[in-house]
């Protein structure tokens, strides 16, 4: 059990250092600057997040040579949806085992399916900010 907890923390470290942050959510390049038009709902980015105009809120059409740049921008906008979504619904799964831990009064087959339930949901959050830094990863080196 203690080199499962071992690993574990050497796996966050590992997502913290090379994901820059413990966060769920991917950053498109620098080159962007945010807009007021560029609203979302919570955290989720709006699809369009960095290829409006400077200025204005109307989306650039773009040229042969930034099609590229465009269809990438909009791929990672859809992407960082997706991992965020992704956390969220982990979040809710540990706190839904939670309440199972709490409502099973003592029920032995009760607490196993909470604790599994709970291990499950910290793995896919896990999971969701380990391919966060994978993406921010590449992303980077694109």
């Amino acid at each position: 059990m203690k080199q499962r907890l071992q690993y574990w923390l050497a796996a966050l470290v590992f997502a913290t250092a090379v994901g820059g942050t413990t966060t769920v959510a991917v950053i498109p390049s620098p080159v962007f600057a945010a807009s007021s038009c560029n609203t979302g709902f919570l955290t989720f980015p709006a699809w369009y997040d960095g290829i409006v105009a400077p200025g204005s809120c109307e989306i650039e059409s773009p040229d042969e040579k930034g099609l590229s740049l465009f269809v990438r921008t909009i791929a990672l906008n859809i992407v960082e949806m997706i991992l965020q979504l992704v956390g969220y619904i982990s979040v809710g799964f540990i706190i839904y085992g939670g309440y199972k831990y709490m409502i099973s009064a003592g029920s032995s087959d009760g607490i196993a399916k909470a604790k599994k339930t709970i291990t499950n949901a910290i793995i896919g959050l896990l999971l969701s900010i380990f391919s966060v830094a994978i993406v921010n990863l590449i992303s980077g080196a694109i």
